[in-house]
């Protein structure tokens, strides 16, 4: 089975340069790589104020804008690109609509909207979306999304969507483009298989895949979906250094069924884009 390898935007490591930008995304062409990925948060908290909200990230954390990004990137390499995850509720479903459908026609259709829920309250809230009713916006939102990126013409009329014979020009080049989804708990899992043409995993192969799986497969009967129609993207971390074992974990996910890999290059000191092009560099020694 083949597997697409691709690279992870280092979001929170090359702060606001441009050139860093350019000149990670063509190393990452010119080595081989098939995409890049990128994930987000719009705005960071300032936990002095807020206190711990349950994530990783705060006020101090950079984030490059995904689908701004990889437009930029789309016309200097001819990588696929990936948002994994771009969190949807938050966001205009309309507009997210359109801009997804710009990079798919820069990207000559070779992009996947990949989203999920999140868990920043204070980013909701500055967004004017609500927190409380973020899994089931995006559940509607899905459909709201493929029938603009199908349909000249659309009518919608939903609990979080209103939309009265409008659409979008020009369509995207995928009709409909991908939709991928992050997810871990018992309920967003179903939703994957309900609903999503892909998945990335929280769990790795021998370390909970196959138990998310069988949830995933639970959520597609319910909808008569059959699980074969769902790929799904592993992850590779640099960050133990070790060539071989990363080769290993590669190999993993390519047994167990993933579609796609993503190689990330976060949190294992590095310094710099250059040091994290090194850094895919001997990767690609490995995996390609």
């Amino acid at each position: 089975m083949t597997m697409d390898i691709g690279a992870l935007f280092p979001q929170t490591e090359l702060g606001g340069d441009r050139g860093a930008v350019r000149a990670w995304g063509e190393a990452v062409s010119n080595l081989g790589f098939t995409h890049a990925a990128a994930y987000e948060h719009v705005l960071g908290a300032d936990t002095a104020v807020h206190g711990d909200l349950g994530g990783p990230y705060d006020l101090h954390h950079t984030f490059r804008e995904p689908l701004l990004l990889f437009s930029y990137l789309a016309g200097c390499t001819d990588l696929a690109f990936v948002t994994s995850i771009l969190i949807g509720p938050q966001r205009q479903t309309a507009l997210l609509a359109k801009q997804a459908a710009e990079l798919d026609m820069l990207s000559n259709g070779q992009f996947r909207l990949g989203l999920g829920i999140g868990w920043n309250r204070v980013e909701y809230d500055s967004l004017g979306h609500s927190f409380a009713d973020r899994a089931a916006f995006l559940e509607d939102q899905i459909g709201v999304l493929r029938a603009l990126w199908t349909h000249e013409s659309v009518h919608v009329d939903s609990r979080f969507h209103h939309i009265k014979a409008a659409g979008l020009a020009p369509l995207p080049i995928q009709r409909p483009i991908p939709i991928w989804i992050g997810a871990n708990a018992p309920s967003a899992l179903r939703r994957v298989g309900r609903l999503a043409d892909g998945w990335f995993p929280m769990v790795r192969p021998g370390g909970g895949l196959d138990e998310a799986l069988a949830i995933i497969a639970e959520g597609a009967a319910e909808a008569g979906r059959d699980l074969a129609q769902i790929q799904f993207e592993g992850r590779v971390d640099y960050a133990n250094r070790d060539p071989e074992k990363m080769a290993r974990h590669a190999e993993r996910w390519r047994e167990a069924g993933a579609s796609h890999l993503s190689v990330n290059t976060m949190a294992a000191g590095l310094v710099g884009v250059d040091a994290h092009i090194v850094a895919l560099g001997e990767l690609a020694e490995v995996l390609l």
